[in-house]
């Protein structure tokens, strides 16, 4: 995850870290935390680049684009 966002065109200048909450081998299943810092607030950027769909389609990207 940090190599993903910390080289994200859109996001790679404010990412901070990426940390994993909680892994289950049984499920399959990883929770994990991202932190950003962001600008003093600006127009728009809070409801657009930091919305949890963009910040989840970056991820997602990322993976069809190793596919």
């Amino acid at each position: 995850l940090t190599d993903v966002y910390s080289s994200s065109p859109a996001l790679g200048r404010y990412f901070r870290s990426a940390q994993v909450v909680y892994f289950s081998n049984e499920s399959a299943t990883v929770f994990y935390q991202l932190e950003f810092s962001v600008p003093p607030s600006t127009e728009g950027f809070m409801e657009n680049m930091m919305n949890p769909e963009f910040i989840r389609n970056v991820l997602r990207q990322n993976i069809y684009d190793e596919e």
